[in-house]
């Protein structure tokens, strides 16, 4: 009895370890697929992502192409306008200086012109003046020459009896010749 017993006890013991060690490797199974599932669904995840990272440089680049030439196609332009303003700035800086010599030019002209004109005005002014002059000389002469009667101009003679109907106070040329 005493051997059944222990048989027994030595069969239940190794099916209580049995069943815990079935239990455990059970949870150890469901470990292991979850941990393989989720494993899976990791990889899974990580290969999507991968090619969204992949998608996204390639797009990336494609944007750093398009970029980098757009960036060399406006360098190129706007260094083909500097150029041209450059030259643009060279020819009319070149204009500019053509101008100011014939400026220059025009301003020595007029000045010129106008010393002139100044001069001109100047002997007019002498010329009038000159004329004016020799017209007072020649009526002071010709007053002489009628007050004097020199040469043909003599004063017409007054008879005493139109000189007595004349109105006024003339005096007579007697009386001028009197106060000399």
């Amino acid at each position: 009895m005493e051997n059944h017993y222990m048989k027994r006890n030595t069969e239940l013991q190794i099916s209580q370890t049995q069943k815990k060690c079935n239990k455990t490797e059970e949870l150890l199974l469901e470990e292991i697929e979850k941990l393989r599932l989720k494993t899976e669904e990791e990889n899974q995840i990580h290969m999507e992502i991968e090619i969204f990272l992949r998608k996204e440089q390639q797009k990336l680049e494609e944007k750093l192409e398009f970029w980098m030439e757009k960036f060399d196609k406006d360098t190129e332009m706007k260094q083909n306008e500097l150029n041209a303003l450059k030259s643009a700035k060279a020819s009319d800086l070149a204009h500019l200086q053509d101008l100011a010599k014939m400026i220059r030019e025009y301003e020595q002209i007029i000045i010129e012109d106008r010393i002139e004109k100044e001069n001109n005005r100047k002997h007019v002014e002498q010329s009038l003046l000159e004329l004016k002059s020799i017209i007072k000389l020649q009526a002071w002469w010709r007053g002489i020459i009628v007050r004097n009667e020199i040469g043909g101009f003599k004063l017409p003679k007054k008879d005493n009896d139109a000189s007595k109907g004349s109105k006024g106070k003339g005096k007579d040329k007697d009386k001028r010749r009197g106060k000399r």
